[in-house]
């Protein structure tokens, strides 16, 4: 028999043996779970179900970039979901939300960037650029970048930059190449057959690689001339982290697909594709429902979405991110620590191997301190915190990592 499960009064969830239910009925992705029992998460701490606090320094992966519950996103939802839930497939009815979130990311983005076509995830996001662009286009080449991740579905595996995850897969999307970022043999790649160049902002996964900005230009530069779709992937690089509201805004570039997700929806499961009216018109057509999808834009997603990017504007935290970066840099000093890269408020702490990685890792967790490392950078500790958090909890998290390299 199933042994019972007990909800506590207070409604947290406290079943008699927690890690083996935990295994038992939610599929797992990972032989070795944290398997953190979370009981509540409010601003920039986790609290699990024996009250014990964490500063989160990693922020769902680049998701609760405005902290988590914050107070307007909360009343944003509680007032969505007064009104309606889901009430129709994707755009085929007006709903608010959808079209006030549409029109603040539109006004807030170049100009040219006027259309939003709302998902469940930047995997989905990623799924339908893919299909945009070959639409457009008619041409079937795809490139891509080494130690790249643009999510686990199908297409977006197959954009991957990595063999070791796309191998148990295949066969994947076919006409995908991938080269080396940052390298002049990615641009020459790029010819009469290339449909789409589908590149990271910054390469975070990789363990934050930033682009030398005469590579993009040349990049940008070479698809327009191929008549190539430049779709720059700012899931993770987006929504104020890297120290400007879009991360393509360092560069001086104009990309002519940018796909969203992580902090979009304040803490909701959302994605987005944005592009030009005169590129998205090609899924109303030759077939009609070019592109079809039952959730995306939910109204209570987007009606949360839309207060976090009220927050982020008004609060100003975007313009926080400089600071704060550098005063990580200038606690994060240590004789383990190999290498600090970042860009704003997405970091990565090299240390000698996965193992240490691990070990400081678990040590941080017991000393209140949440974080992770990278798929493609495993020695590297993670730190991309919500922008919320503050310098004093900034030094509290770095005392304690460096006691845990200690």
């Amino acid at each position: 028999m199933h042994q019972p499960i007990i909800w506590e009064t207070a409604g947290i969830f406290a079943p008699m043996n927690t890690r083996q239910l935990f295994q038992q009925h939610l599929a797992q992705t990972s032989p070795e779970p944290v398997a953190l029992h979370i009981a509540s998460a409010t601003g920039n701490y986790l609290t699990d179900i024996d009250g014990k606090e964490y500063i989160d320094l990693i922020g769902g992966i680049s998701v609760c970039n405005v902290g988590h519950s914050h107070p307007k996103v909360i009343e944003a939802i509680k007032k969505q979901a007064d009104q309606y839930l889901h009430v129709m497939v994707y755009g085929e009815l007006v709903q608010t939300p959808q079209l006030a979130f549409a029109q603040k990311l539109a006004e807030h983005l170049p100009a040219a960037l006027n259309s939003v076509y709302f998902t469940n995830s930047g995997a989905e996001a990623c799924e339908a650029a893919l299909k945009l662009a070959r639409r457009v286009t008619g041409r079937p080449a795809i490139i891509a970048a080494h130690n790249s991740y643009h999510g686990h579905t199908m297409g977006a595996l197959s954009v991957m930059g990595s063999e070791y995850w796309r191998n148990a897969f295949r066969p994947l999307l076919p006409g995908v190449q991938h080269y080396t970022y940052n390298s002049q043999e990615f641009i020459d790649a790029i010819d009469a057959q290339t449909g789409c160049v589908l590149i990271e902002t910054v390469q975070s996964e990789a363990g934050i690689r930033e682009p030398d900005p005469a590579w993009l230009a040349a990049l940008r530069e070479r698809c327009t001339q191929q008549g190539a779709l430049l779709i720059m992937d700012e899931i993770q690089a987006g929504f104020g982290r890297t120290g400007k509201l879009w991360g393509f805004e360092h560069y001086g570039i104009l990309p002519d697909i940018v796909l969203l997700g992580k902090a979009l929806g304040g803490g909701m499961p959302m994605g987005a594709m944005i592009a030009g009216k005169d590129l998205m018109q090609h899924f109303t057509h030759s077939p009609v429902l070019g592109h079809m999808t039952t959730f995306g834009g939910h109204p209570v997603c987007c009606a949360a979405g839309l207060a976090a990017l009220g927050v982020l504007l008004e609060e100003g935290l975007t313009e926080q991110v400089a600071e704060k970066e550098q005063l990580l840099h200038s606690l994060l000093v240590h004789p383990q620590i190999k290498a600090v890269r970042s860009k704003g408020l997405l970091m990565a702490v090299e240390l000698e191997n996965n193992a240490k990685v691990l070990a400081v890792l678990q040590q941080c967790l017991e000393r209140g301190v949440f974080s992770d490392w990278f798929l493609f950078a495993d020695n590297c500790i993670r730190i991309a915190p919500p922008l919320t958090i503050t310098h004093e909890e900034i030094r509290t998290a770095c005392a304690r990592i460096l006691a845990c390299l200690d």
